[in-house]
């Protein structure tokens, strides 16, 4: 299951009613090869179920994985940051053994 944090919930909110999304869509979460250190995060707004799409829910967020990113990301945080140091969605993820200095890609 991939979690979110209160922060993360507020700018994924704010971001489907600014998008004009309604309650059909939910928050794609994948992984894809790429990135300096081998796995790259992907998030997206989808309405559309796929085959073997794994359904989670924290906090009202409703999110998808394939079952590939799920392997990946089981017990990952998703939270988000606006400071100085940087402003996105970062991805806490307790199976990577090593990320990149930007945080975007990672191995196991």
């Amino acid at each position: 299951m991939v979690t979110v944090t209160d922060k993360a919930k507020s700018k994924i909110e704010d971001l489907v009613r600014t998008s004009g999304l309604d309650s059909s869509y939910f928050l794609r979460v994948s992984v894809q090869g790429g990135g300096c250190s081998g796995l790259s995060y992907n998030l997206d707004f989808d309405n559309e179920e796929k085959k073997g799409d794994q359904f989670f829910e924290d906090k009202g967020i409703r999110m998808a994985l394939d079952m590939k990113s799920f392997l990946y990301l089981a017990g990952t945080e998703l939270d988000f940051t606006d400071g100085l140091n940087g402003k996105g969605f970062n991805f806490h993820n307790p199976n990577a053994s090593r990320t990149c200095g930007c945080g975007e890609s990672f191995s196991v």
